[in-house]
């Protein structure tokens, strides 16, 4: 009877050890299983996370109609011409419509701003063009530039020539 005892006692510890190692194998399972799954899920991104492009360009084209500016940067392939628009106030206007305007003069060009990568939405995709006719100083001033930043003060554009590999930078500052 005590052989019987004494079997049944280990028998009992065998079980027990069995369906701990058991239950510890779960345990650790369905902990790698959470660990696992919360990696996949927080690692999945939507693209409603960043504004589109389309979204910038709005909200850019809003932020330059909503006041006047004026140039307080223009370098022209290391020269810097600021003072060629010294007391021009410029106006974005509806319809594509920009106006310079000081004192005696006033000119008028247009303006756009256009998605030149629509698989990408940052804003080196996005051209700020400029045209002016005339005078000589304005017409400098047309061209596609590329935005560097945009605050709702200030805007900064950058131009490379492809022909003789000179950069110009244009600024402007809300008035």
């Amino acid at each position: 009877m005590l052989a019987k005892q004494y079997f049944l006692q280990k028998l009992v510890k065998i079980i027990k050890l069995y369906n701990y190692t058991i239950m510890k194998s779960l345990f650790i399972k369905s902990l790698l299983l959470i660990f696992i799954s919360s990696v996949s899920l927080t690692a999945c991104s939507s693209d409603d996370d960043n504004p589109s492009s389309d979204d910038t360009q709005l909200q850019i084209e809003n932020n330059v109609q909503n006041d006047s500016w004026r140039i307080t940067k223009y370098i022209d392939s290391g020269n810097d011409e600021v003072s060629n628009y010294a007391g021009y106030i410029f106006t974005f206007g509806a319809d594509n419509v920009l106006t310079a305007t000081n004192s005696i003069n006033t000119y008028t060009g247009t303006w756009s701003i256009m998605d030149s990568n629509s698989n990408d939405d940052s804003l080196d995709d996005l051209d700020f063009n400029i045209f002016f006719a005339s005078p000589s100083d304005f017409e400098e001033l047309s061209d596609d530039w590329d935005l560097i930043t945009q605050t709702s003060n200030k805007i900064e554009l950058i131009d490379i020539s492809g022909g003789n590999g000179g950069t110009d930078y244009l600024t402007f500052e809300k008035n």
